[in-house]
């Protein structure tokens, strides 16, 4: 009954450092993601269409994270099976998490009419407690 509660303590201790190292990557990401999103709401698309500017954040954030998550947040967790598969899981993951945040993103800006970086909070913080399931069971689990 010991060793039972030890090694569930053990997952446990692992699940929150992995969960730790995935939102430090995941708030990397997402500096990273705003950092293409914001210059292309304030210069390039009008707040109507500040949707517009996600999929181009999303393809740099993207590619950041998955070298992140990859090579960091999940390093030591699942079994390593590399090539494309593992890549496309990734790439369909964060979809599910560019989704998010194109609805969160035209809800706030289109919808509410709010400035543009209003959503981000929101879109992120939703994004990526899914995605960190998503991954964590289906990508490098």
């Amino acid at each position: 009954m010991v060793s039972v509660n030890m090694q569930g303590l053990r997952l446990h201790r692992d699940t929150v450092r992995q969960l730790v190292r995935f939102g430090i990557a995941g708030g990397l990401s997402s500096i990273v993601y705003s950092l293409v999103y914001l210059p292309l709401t304030a210069y390039v698309f009008p707040r109507e269409l500040a949707v517009a500017a996600v999929p181009f954040a999303f393809i740099i954030a993207v590619t950041f994270g998955f070298f992140a998550h990859s090579r960091w947040s999940f390093k030591d967790y699942g079994n390593r099976t590399p090539g494309i598969g593992q890549h496309l899981r990734f790439v369909a993951v964060q979809s599910t998490g560019l989704v998010i945040n194109a609805v969160v993103t035209w809800v706030g800006t289109a919808v509410l009419g709010l400035p543009p970086w209003a959503p981000l909070l929101p879109a992120v913080l939703l994004a990526a407690a899914i995605t960190f399931i998503l991954n964590r069971q289906w990508v490098f689990g």
